[in-house]
This record gives structure tokens, sequence and C-alpha cells, in this order.
């Protein structure tokens, strides 16, 4: 396969046609890519913002859309955590957050995939080991990565319950380079989130905002 901006490469994936060569030759300078999931691979963001309203107002926890972007990569149990501690609620911070995931399962069938950015894993795959690493539980990434087709993809999938601690803490960037075998300074990372950013920062990985590629 040809790796610049060629016909061939706009028959199979489209979207390759609007980004840049550095975004379709990655394997060129780097060895692995390690992709954040909601924000970044698929546009799970305004949906997980329906369910958190949903189960925090049954709570009597207020939960703006602005706290929410701005806590994006934390896990919820900390985020429930959080916010309880700081409306002086008391809540079972567990099922709190398990009945949050459960709202976000029954509305995933609206979940888009992000194209610009699946076109570049898409592309990839063939040529240097992917994972995800995500703030979510493990299990909810591997359903959203199934319903979009994508989880055979990635190496290896980093959820919230597999790392110590989260975004922005480097771990779950480190922990997902770790089980792809890759060096985390020879990894490209892609955040939508400025915890994310942040913490593959940390973890030595160059990293691209994703809405530079939505412009």
């Amino acid at each position: 396969m040809s790796e610049s901006l060629s016909g061939i490469d706009c028959l199979l994936a489209p979207v390759l046609c609007l980004l840049n060569n550095n975004m379709i030759n990655l394997h060129q300078n780097y060895d692995g890519l390690i992709f954040d999931m909601d924000g970044t691979l698929a546009d799970t963001m305004p949906t997980h913002f329906i369910a958190w309203s949903r189960s925090m107002s049954a709570q009597g926890i207020e939960f703006t859309k602005e706290r929410f972007y701005a806590l994006g990569g934390v896990p919820a149990a900390l985020i429930v955590e959080m916010l309880a501690e700081e409306q002086g609620k008391e809540v079972d911070v567990r099922t709190v957050a398990e009945a949050k995931e459960v709202l976000f399962m029954e509305l995933l069938k609206d979940v888009q995939p992000i194209l610009p950015v699946r076109a570049i894993a898409e592309f990839h795959r063939q040529y240097i080991p992917m994972a995800v690493a995500t703030g979510s539980p493990g299990w909810v990434a591997d359903k959203v990565l199934k319903t979009l087709g994508i989880r055979d993809w990635f190496g290896a999938v980093v959820g919230a319950e597999d790392v110590e601690n989260p975004k922005p803490a480097p771990d779950t960037f480190l922990k997902a380079a770790e089980l792809i075998g890759v060096d985390p300074k020879r990894c490209h990372a892609f955040e939508d989130t400025e915890l994310g950013i942040q913490s593959a920062r940390n973890a030595g990985m160059e990293v691209i905002d994703i809405h530079s590629l939505l412009v």
C-alpha cells in the first residue's frame, strides 16, 4: 500500500484524504499508538453526560456540563466521591457509579466513531501495535469498541481498574505501552481532554489533541 495521500488510500479510508501526511505516516517515526477512547476514538461524551445527568440527579447531586468535560478521563467512582463530598451528600459510591455505567450501556446504540481518529487507527493497525488507554471501566471499553467494530484493532485495552492512579497520572498510558511491548517514549498518543493530554505527556509520549483534527 502507498504511504501517501494516494487515490488508493482514499478508497480505503476517505477521511484520510483530509489529513496530512504526518498523521498517516506515524509508523515511520513511532513504534506504537495509544488512543484514549471517550471523546477520542468514540463520540461518547454527549451520551456519557446524559447518563451522568440522570444518575446524579437521582441522588440530588448537581453535575454541570462544564465540570463534566473538565473531569474527562477521571474514573466514575472518583467523580461520584468527589461531587458527593463537595455537595455534602452521602451516597454508595460504587452503586451510583455502576448505575451510571448501566444507563450508559442502554444508550450505547447511539454512539458513533470520531471519523478522523478512526481512520488513523484503521490505516496504522497493519503497521504498528496499538492500544487503548481509557478512564472507563475495561468492560465498558470493550463493549464500546466492539459496538464500533474496532476492538480487534488493539492489542491491549487499559481501563480504570487496571491502574492505581488515574489520569493525569501517567499510569494508564504507561500500562498500555507495557502491554503492547513498546517503550513509552516511542509511542504517539491521541487525547481530547487536558487531563488526558497531561497524562500522556507525563508518560513521556508525544500527544495530539484530536480537536485539531476536527477543524
